[in-house]
């Protein structure tokens, strides 16, 4: 095996050992255990977080958390990146996503605004949507265009920036400026080849969690519904796209299939396939990590010109 290899090799292992730490079979445990992790991981005295609540008109009665992270040095302000948090739809948080959000405000020297939807399986499809709606309204609210702001998410993040877009265009609403998708998780009939040919290799995901995660979001739901499971969606006029994924991930082909998907539909579309990396590798705190965020930050400053 190749120096390079074996590097690779027992940096995945410390990726699988770290993400067994995190995993509970206890749901609300593997939740504080990601809020702990995303707490140590994500704080930085180069950024700012500022608590807000979110309300989609003045008068709503429920409300969400949320949270701005800004560059605390001067920045750009007339563009916002809306963060959608992964997590199968079963965890996750504001605050655990900030192991992602701190890079892409560093990087981009843009305010990203994070909130926190209802979970599965308290809150099964279309909970997740619908709060995801509420938000966008409110970022109306505020004052930004919809071309203002750029949809950003990782695994079922990615699939929620997705369905809320596919949502906004069957509502005939303005649509984002652009997306961006780290691992988006698009196909919750699972029906990619990599689910097979990665199982031995993703440190990460396997299939008897991803089967938890879809009868806890979408019980007796039909699984081809695009708003479940994007990668069936129509994308006829859909803004740009940016995608990032690992090759050693069982949810490679969910990326390759809605970026062939978005290429048959004339959507504006970038995919990037990192060798040697796993679901979600950005939150981890090396190299390709800051790589690819920086990637991301391009693909943002191309389409705000």
């Amino acid at each position: 095996m190749a120096i390079a290899e074996k590097r690779n090799a027992n940096l995945m292992n410390l990726i699988k050992r770290m993400h067994g730490v995190v995993e509970n079979a206890d749901i609300e445990k593997h939740r504080q255990s990601q809020d702990h992790f995303g707490a140590l991981l994500g704080s930085s005295k180069d950024v700012l977080m500022e608590d807000v609540k979110i309300r989609d008109h003045p008068t709503a009665g429920e409300i969400l958390d949320g949270e701005w992270i800004y560059v605390n040095r001067a920045h750009m302000k007339k563009y916002v990146i809306l963060y959608c948090h992964g997590g199968g739809y079963s965890t996750g948080s504001r605050i655990y996503a900030r192991t992602l959000t701190k890079k892409l405000a560093m990087s981009t020297s843009m305010d990203v605004l994070s909130f926190d939807y209802r979970l599965a399986p308290e809150n099964p499809y279309p909970a997740a949507i619908e709060d995801a709606m509420k938000v966008w309204n409110y970022l109306m609210l505020l004052g930004y265009g919809a071309r203002d702001v750029i949809l950003a998410g990782d695994s079922a993040g990615g699939n929620l920036a997705l369905s809320l877009t596919l949502k906004l265009k069957e509502e005939k609403r303005l649509l984002p400026r652009g997306l961006v998708l780290m691992s988006p998780w698009t196909d919750l009939t699972s029906s990619g080849e990599s689910h097979e040919t990665r199982a031995q290799i993703d440190p990460v995901l396997h299939a008897g969690y991803l089967a938890e995660m879809i009868r806890n979001y979408a019980p007796e739901e039909d699984l081809n519904n695009p708003f479940i499971s994007p990668l069936f969606g129509n994308y006829e006029g859909f803004p740009p796209v940016y995608i990032q994924v690992g090759e050693n991930e069982i949810l490679l082909d969910d990326s390759v299939m809605l970026y062939r998907k978005l290429l048959e539909a004339n959507v504006s579309v970038k995919l990037d396939r990192f060798p040697g990396m796993w679901h979600v590798f950005q939150m981890s705190p090396f190299k390709t990590a800051y790589e690819a965020m920086d990637k991301n930050a391009e693909f943002i400053y191309d389409i705000c010109r």
